[in-house]
């Protein structure tokens, strides 16, 4: 055990002052994306914009998207359609990791075996059992890993935590959490999935043998085999703010019902409601639905002493009034702030700056499978209909 743990640590070392040679001698850090749709080629946007680096290689089993993210983001990238080979590239610093979560823990550990930087986005695990032994490899790689939960690195998120750290709302007892998007705009004009463009056997990964099906291509996230709904999507970037703010970040259970009211080609249903216990006395619920725009999404903290309003948007301080109300608009605010611009810019810009630095990012990986703990166990509540406890 004591040679295993030397040999680590000798490998890190020299990993890292290679490393810090390679950027004195190119002073650009160089970047691939693995997984290039919308949301990697938004973080691959950022980048190019962001300055002192480089995107050097794409990756993704759909040649469509890699001529879309080639012609918005990076021109001279080089095309990989299996990540594996990018990985081998030592002309590779880092990658960005926007593929279906089933595939985010084995491109993880890869490309930190493979002595990549990583930024991953949420959710990092596709099951409470795949948290430890991600966990562990990072850990024992000793790269930098910033996973997607952005309001980490947004200005007015930080702001209002320390107003909650600081007693501002007295004790919180309920944190409402609510996301509504509009999945119906749209779904009759979606242009048409090319199948033999698309490397099927792939994107399948460690799913089950199935034939090509182009609503779970298209749409995966809601389809149990590669993602998990709304609960390991959008409620994870609350849930972290929940458990940031209240520095508690593991639920002892969970209770969520849901129906598919609108949209029944896909597993998970469209609307869901569900609740979390946490210990330090407090509640966090989430609810959402898939048809409608209005309201969007945020949270809402309820506190003794005041009520905190925040979103991507801003934030809102009430304190508790002397008389009871049911006006939905709030008066007499104590303080609001207005985000001035989108703080991924700002977790992209953290990332880089740890990889020059070897500093821990806003949001490692430990975050990251936090939140999805989270997610995951309000899945398995839903499934089966029953409180579930953790650990059970």
């Amino acid at each position: 055990m004591t040679d295993r743990r030397e040999f680590i640590r000798t490998a890190a070392l020299a990993t890292a002052a290679s490393y810090s040679r390679i950027l004195g001698a190119n002073d650009r850090i160089r970047i691939a994306g693995i997984g290039t749709g919308g949301r990697c080629q938004y973080l691959l946007g950022v980048l190019n914009k962001a300055g002192g680096n480089q995107i050097v290689a794409i990756c993704d089993v759909y040649e469509p998207r890699r001529l879309e993210a080639r012609e918005k983001v990076a021109p001279d990238a080089r095309e990989f359609t299996d990540y594996r080979k990018l990985l081998e590239q030592a002309d590779i610093d880092a990658v960005v990791i926007g593929a279906p979560d089933h595939w985010h823990v084995p491109m993880t550990i890869a490309a930190v075996r493979a002595g990549k930087d990583v930024y991953v986005e949420k959710p990092v695990t596709h099951s409470i059992e795949e948290g430890p032994p991600l966990l562990q490899a990072v850990t024992e790689s000793k790269r930098v890993v910033q996973t997607g939960m952005q309001q980490r690195s947004w200005p007015h998120f930080q702001q209002a935590r320390e107003i909650v750290a600081n007693g501002g709302l007295g004790q919180v007892t309920f944190i409402r959490t609510y996301w509504y998007q509009n999945y119906l705009l749209g779904r009759d004009t979606r242009a048409p999935i090319d199948s033999s463009k698309l490397d099927w056997k792939m994107f399948l990964g460690s799913a089950p043998d199935q034939p090509f099906d182009a609503e779970r291509y298209r749409e995966w996230r809601w389809f149990w085999d590669f993602g998990g709904g709304s609960l390991t999507d959008l409620f994870l970037h609350w849930v972290d703010v929940a458990h940031w703010f209240m520095a508690s970040d593991t639920p002892s259970d969970a209770q969520a019902m849901g129906g598919h009211y609108v949209i029944p080609e896909w597993q998970w249903p469209d609307t869901v409601n569900a609740a979390f216990h946490y210990p330090g006395n407090f509640m966090v619920n989430f609810d959402c639905s898939m048809m409608g725009y209005l309201e969007g999404g945020g949270l809402i903290f309820h506190g003794t002493k005041a009520l905190l309003r925040i979103h991507r948007g801003g934030f809102s301080l009430y304190p508790e009034q002397p008389k009871y109300t049911e006006l939905p608009d709030l008066e007499n605010v104590a303080q609001e702030v207005k985000s001035t611009h989108d703080g991924g810019i700002d977790h992209i810009q953290n990332f880089l700056d740890c990889i020059a630095s070897r500093k821990t990012p806003n949001a490692p990986v430990s975050v990251g499978i936090a939140a999805a703990r989270a997610g995951h166990l309000g899945n398995l509540a839903l499934r089966s209909g029953q409180t579930v406890k953790y650990p059970a």
